[in-house]
């Protein structure tokens, strides 16, 4: 993992640390980096963590929202060019940190954040640590994979992901 890239996981560790800890859910952190491909070093477009949107939401499918709600002005503004690339094509060269692997299963009923991030048509997903199955059984990164996404599994952090995603849950 080289500097930009550990960077960037770590500040997808201190989104999960906003979280309110809750000991039915996990505390997530992500953050969503537009790579070198417009801009002359990786870019963060958006943030966010678990439940920081109304509606048990999560931390990736935040994140995607609060980039869904960017205006044209400050997409140009972020990727100066002549002719910038709609949100649609930026979405398509998105490298995702997640502190947690994407969920696949939601038991609120929602849409899972590896449903998401396919949607999004996003190109790479760092993890930090798998889901544990305290809750469900998570197949979020085959998902991904299947889809055609790269997941690159993030080495060195995977303890400090999972203390921060079971924030909350007691002792586990």
């Amino acid at each position: 993992m080289d500097n930009h890239q550990l960077k960037f996981m770590q500040l997808a560790l201190a989104e999960a640390e906003k979280c309110e800890p809750s000991p039915t859910a996990f505390c997530v952190g992500c953050v969503l980096v537009l790579p070198d491909t417009f801009v002359e070093s990786p870019t963060i477009l958006a943030t966010g963590f678990s439940r920081e949107l109304p509606g048990n939401t999560h931390a990736e499918a935040n994140a995607l929202a609060k980039l869904r709600n960017i205006t044209e002005t400050q997409l140009a503004s972020i990727l100066p060019s002549s002719s910038p690339p709609s949100l649609d094509e930026v979405m398509t060269h998105l490298d995702v940190y997640t502190t947690l692997e994407p969920c696949s299963v939601r038991t609120s009923g929602l849409a899972p954040c590896a449903d998401a991030l396919i949607a999004a048509k996003i190109k790479r997903c760092y993890i930090g640590v798998g889901e544990p199955d305290d809750f469900v059984t998570c197949q979020g990164a085959r998902k991904l994979i299947d889809a055609g996404i790269e997941v690159i599994w993030v080495k060195g952090l995977e303890e400090q992901s999972l203390q921060a995603a079971r924030r909350g849950h007691g002792s586990k």
